[in-house]
């Protein structure tokens, strides 16, 4: 017996403007949306999904899970994601070779150097 990865749910102050925020920093689109959770995806018939939920209150600690990105051009990358709303953090994570930014309601992310080959 196996389990598929469906989705990853966030809960967040405002779930449509956080899963707008990030089917734009994903290149997703949302694909379900209801008064209590909004779900985007690369495409609706591809998982798995992302979805938002109304969660009460602010996030107080480091994320204990979070999303990496790798893209083709990190400082590019970075400056359009700080451009969108994200802001630098620090999560003690010292000198290292990705850069770890915060969404708009302070969920931690890093955005990774291109994989070499």
């Amino acid at each position: 017996m196996s389990s598929a990865w469906e989705s990853l749910t966030v809960d967040a102050r405002d779930p449509a403007r956080l899963a707008r925020w990030w089917a734009e920093a994903l290149g997703y689109q949302v694909v379900a949306e209801k008064p209590d959770e909004v779900e985007i995806r690369r495409s609706a018939d591809r998982l798995p999904g992302i979805v938002f939920v109304p969660a009460g209150g602010d996030k107080e600690t480091k994320n204990r899970l979070h999303i990496d990105l790798r893209p083709d051009d990190r400082e590019a990358e970075v400056e359009r994601l700080v451009d969108m709303g994200a802001r630098h953090v620090d999560v003690g994570q010292g000198d290292v070779a990705r850069t770890v930014l915060a969404d708009p309601e302070g969920n931690e992310f890093c955005v990774l150097r291109q994989r070499a080959d």
